[in-house]
């Protein structure tokens, strides 16, 4: 236990994770198509504010902006030169904002999907992934991430070189997938899945879980998977605040605030030690999921139809792991909202 997330976890019953990355950038004038982590040289100050925002609501534990930080990522803005440099000053960033809260914070430096597809069903091999995500760990550990922080894969081949990568850096890291199609991820993988992976990988993660997906229900679903398989790793709960819809011109996400504190307290129950959210997840709900996680005694893990009732309906019947739901398919990165 010698990084500082693995003594924390040591520490504490469970440990508030930051909120939406993007809803927050958005909401401070980034326009879409743009790449955020432009904005860590364009807009530093924001970037702080970013991180600010949450320490000040009571995470424990930030993401870098830097989740579409490989040269793939960076390549669609001409910026692919700027790999290392962009993940460093997002980990420099946050780094100082940590260090002026007063208290621990984890600075987890934050590695999305490439958005190309593996071989051999694409043309990206695992040398090359591993070569890129390589180095924006080596960028992120230099700025002073605490952890890296591996996030909303669909792919096991992806998931394993980003974890190779992370063995080269000589960091600690998480790891999530983001299960959105009736349990699976889009390339077919269940809780179950990701939960035997990670005990086969070299260096395995300080923790892993389920990110994004399409509703804390699900997630919930997919953390209680976890735990049905056997799995004693510390497990991460990082769900939206709600479903999207379309409001006005802009995505909305309907979660309320009390509702995420009582997904909170579900994730925890449920076997979750890292507890956050993803899209749509703003100040206001941080506080309350932190206030519920504080003031709430720990109880049994919740039923199916009591997620159901207090979260609202599964977006499917099935989480996977019976073999239902739809296969393995390859697909396209997306960025963390």
């Amino acid at each position: 236990m010698t990084d500082p997330l693995s003594r924390l976890l040591a520490e504490r019953d469970w440990i508030l994770a930051d909120g939406a990355t993007g809803t927050t950038l958005f909401n401070m004038g980034l326009q879409s198509g743009d790449a955020p982590e432009l904005w860590n040289t364009d807009h530093p100050e924001r970037v702080a504010q970013l991180y600010r925002g949450a320490v000040e609501a009571g995470s424990d534990l930030f993401l870098t902006n830097s989740f579409g930080g490989t040269r793939a990522r960076l390549k669609l803005h001409n910026a692919q030169d700027r790999a290392h440099d962009l993940n460093r000053i997002a980990a420099e960033i946050g780094r100082e904002v940590a260090d002026a809260s007063g208290r621990t914070v984890i600075v987890a430096g934050s590695m999305g999907p490439t958005g190309e597809i593996m071989a051999p069903m694409g043309s990206l091999t695992h040398e090359t992934a591993v070569e890129m995500f390589h180095e924006q760990a080596e960028g992120l550990k230099a700025g002073g991430a605490d952890v890296l922080w591996i996030e909303t894969i669909s792919a096991p081949e992806e998931y394993r070189a980003a974890a190779e990568a992370a063995k080269l850096a000589g960091m600690p890291w998480c790891g999530t997938m983001s299960f959105d199609t009736a349990g699976r991820t889009m390339m077919g993988f269940t809780s179950s899945d990701l939960a035997a992976l990670v005990e086969t990988l070299d260096v395995p993660p300080v923790a892993y879980g389920a990110n994004c997906g399409v509703g804390a229900s699900d997630l919930l679903r997919t953390v209680l998977g976890f735990r049905a398989a056997g799995s004693e790793r510390p497990v991460i709960a990082k769900g939206n605040a709600g479903i999207p819809k379309y409001v006005d011109g802009h995505i909305h996400y309907d979660g309320t605030p009390e509702l995420m504190a009582r997904y909170a307290v579900l994730a925890r129950n449920s076997g979750a030690k890292i507890i956050g959210g993803c899209c749509g997840t703003e100040g206001e709900h941080l506080r309350m999921m932190r206030e519920a996680l504080e003031s709430m005694e720990p109880s049994d893990p919740p039923t199916l139809e009591t997620i159901a009732a207090e979260l609202g309906g599964f977006s499917s019947e099935s989480d996977g792991t019976d073999g239902a739901g739809p296969q393995r398919r390859e697909r396209r990165g997306r960025r963390r909202g």
